[in-house]
C-alpha cells in the first residue's frame, strides 16, 4: 500500500473514531482531501486508494490538475478565496464552492454557471471567531447573505464552512466550531434546506465532529507537508 493510502486510511479511521466518541454514524461525515500545492500524481494515487473529493486552493493550478487527470471521477471542491477575475474559471471547472462570503461572487458565480453543467454546490464562509483580518461573512450578515444566495439560478446553497484560529484545547475548538453549527441550526429554522457543514482539518477534525462536522478538510495527514506553491 502507497504511503498516501496509508495515511488516507489512517485519516478515515480517526473519522470513524471521532464520530463513535460523538455518538454519530461513520458515514454522516464526508471526507475532503486538500491537494493544494501536490500535483495530479499524488491526486491519482488518493483516488485509487478510494477517495473521490479533492479540494484546492489555487484555483489555476487545480484547473491544470483537471486537466491533467480527465479520466478520473473526481468532485472538485473550490475551498480558497475567490477574486472576482477567477470566478469564471470556477463557475465553469468545479462542482462545489466553500468560499463565499459576498453576494458579488455568489452573483457572478452564478451568470457565469455553464447551463449544461450541473448546480454549482455552494457553501457560505462564515467568520465564526471574528478573525479581522479573516475571510468570511459576519455571523450576523449571514441570514441574509443566504437567502439571498438562494434565489440566484445555477446554485445550491448547502450549507456553512469555517475555518476559525488554532484553539488551546479540544474543549476550545468544539466550543468555536459549535458557533457555526448553531448558525447552521439557525439558518435551517429560518427555511433554509441546508446539509453540509465544511469544517475541522488535520488538527481539529475530532472537535469539529463533536460539534456536528458533515465535511472534514483534511490535506497534511494525507499528503504530507506541503511543498511551494507553484500556481495561483
Amino acid at each position: 500500500m502507497s504511503t498516501i493510502a496509508t495515511q488516507l486510511n489512517a485519516v478515515l479511521d480517526r473519522i470513524e473514531a471521532a464520530s463513535h466518541a460523538a455518538g454519530r454514524a461513520p458515514h454522516s461525515v464526508g471526507l475532503l482531501a486538500v491537494s493544494k500545492t501536490f500535483g495530479p500524481e499524488a491526486v491519482r494515487e488518493a483516488f485509487e486508494a478510494g477517495q473521490r473529493a479533492f479540494g484546492e486552493n489555487y484555483i489555476q493550478e487545480a484547473v491544470d490538475k483537471m486537466a491533467a487527470l480527465p479520466d478520473l471521477a473526481i468532485s472538485w471542491h473550490c475551498i480558497g478565496p475567490i477574486q472576482s477575475n477567477k470566478t469564471k474559471l470556477v463557475a465553469e471547472h468545479f462542482d462545489w464552492v466553500h468560499s463565499v462570503d459576498r453576494l458579488k461572487i455568489a452573483q457572478r458565480l452564478s451568470e457565469q454557471r455553464p447551463a449544461h453543467l450541473p448546480p454549482l454546490q455552494l457553501c457560505l464562509q462564515v467568520n465564526v471567531d471574528g478573525g479581522a483580518n479573516k475571510s468570511g461573512v459576519a455571523p450576523q450578515e449571514a441570514l441574509a447573505l443566504a437567502r439571498a444566495v438562494a434565489e440566484l439560478p445555477r446554485l445550491q446553497l448547502r450549507g456553512l464552512m469555517a475555518i476559525p484560529e488554532p484553539a488551546t484545547d479540544f474543549v476550545a475548538a468544539k466550543h468555536i466550531f459549535m458557533r457555526c453549527t448553531d448558525l447552521f441550526n439557525a439558518l435551517n429554522a429560518q427555511g433554509l434546506n441546508l446539509d453540509t457543514l465544511s469544517m475541522g482539518m488535520t488538527a481539529d477534525l475530532e472537535p469539529a465532529i463533536h460539534a456536528g462536522a458533515t465535511l472534514v478538510r483534511v490535506g497534511t495527514a494525507i499528503f504530507g507537508g506541503r511543498p511551494a506553491k507553484t500556481a495561483g
